[in-house]
């Protein structure tokens, strides 16, 4: 089990301007409430105690507060010099929930884990920003990779278990992130296990930056990863064709991590922990799936209620081929 969304947690405390800067960043120049990754640091125990709401509902892997925490997102607050601080603080956090969750509850810690969560940036490698020219990009590769670079080397030395490269709409952009990831590993002579996880934008099947599902999957493999998936723009039943088209052909675990359906004309979620999870209980019963989570609009409750349904299933058999056929 995968954790639900950390954004909605977050929501649910109304932070105002002045809970976001805290002491730390009270005289800050450019107003910073809506940059939730900061929280790590002005707000640590908010963050912590969301973690540990995940664990009490059943998750074994718990995501780094840290979607955005790169120093190319981290320019819309002139705080890209703060990347490195919060994704180390972040991922102390999440391991300091699991350290206290396992402590009160008595848990099995070896079931549970850190990823360090790797956002798909705020600008893409793949599409131009500007209509009226289509060639120019807002941001280098080089850029990109070395943005992620610096969050991976900080999420691992903040002690992460796992990297998750996550929410993929600009398929580039992942590829620099895993550039980065093998970059890293490469200089320090150590290996993580890698998730990767792609979004789906529409009823068309493709990334935003139009590759199907196929394509997506065969352009990630190189990388080796324990798994990879879907997760965000959809609701789990509008996500249902494409989990069982991926999990044909992965040769690696499967995950899924669908919104809490769509969101309604507020841009908020409405759909029950009852009704995901009995709508994601199809993906485990048809056996396509080895991690379930939840994203946009998911609380503890709906992954308690996810949980309960897949303790009724197996997981998903890996396929004999290999994933590099």
């Amino acid at each position: 089990m995968i954790d639900g969304a950390m954004g909605t947690m977050i929501q649910k405390h109304k932070l105002e301007e002045s809970d976001y800067r805290g002491e730390k960043f009270k005289d800050y120049q450019l107003d910073v409430k809506g940059n939730n990754d900061l929280l790590c640091l002005t707000q640590p125990e908010i963050i912590k105690n969301i973690h540990k709401e995940y664990l009490e509902a059943g998750a074994n892997i718990i995501e780094t507060n840290t979607f955005n925490a790169q120093a190319v997102s981290l320019e819309d607050y002139k705080m890209q010099s703060l990347a490195t601080e919060i994704n180390l603080a972040a991922a102390k956090l999440a391991q300091q929930a699991i350290k206290e969750y396992v402590t009160e509850k008595n848990a099995d810690a070896s079931c549970l884990f850190v990823a360090g969560a790797i956002g798909p940036m705020n600008k893409t490698l793949s599409l131009s920003p500007d209509v009226n020219n289509p060639g120019f990009r807002a941001v280098t590769f080089d850029e990109v990779s070395n943005a992620y670079y610096e969050q991976i080397s900080a999420l691992i030395s903040g002690g992460v278990d796992i990297l998750l490269v996550e929410t993929i709409f600009d398929t580039l952009n992942a590829k620099a992130a895993i550039f980065a990831i093998k970059k890293y590993f490469n200089d320090h002579k150590i290996e993580l296990p890698v998730m990767i996880s792609g979004t789906i934008t529409d009823a068309s099947g493709r990334t935003l930056s139009g590759q199907t599902l196929e394509a997506f999957y065969i352009s990630m493999m190189h990388a080796n990863p324990i798994s990879i998936g879907l997760n965000c723009a959809l609701g789990a039943d509008q996500m249902r064709p494409h989990i069982e088209e991926l999990s044909s052909i992965a040769g690696c675990h499967v995950s899924a991590y669908p919104n809490a359906g769509l969101p309604n004309a507020m841009g908020e979620y409405d759909e029950t922990p009852e009704i995901m999870a009995e709508t994601v209980g199809e993906f485990a019963k048809q056996g396509w799936i080895n991690l379930m989570g939840g994203c946009c609009g998911t609380t503890p409750d709906h992954i308690r209620a996810i949980k309960k349904e897949m303790d009724r299933y197996s997981p998903r058999s890996l396929p004999s081929f290999s994933s590099n056929n």
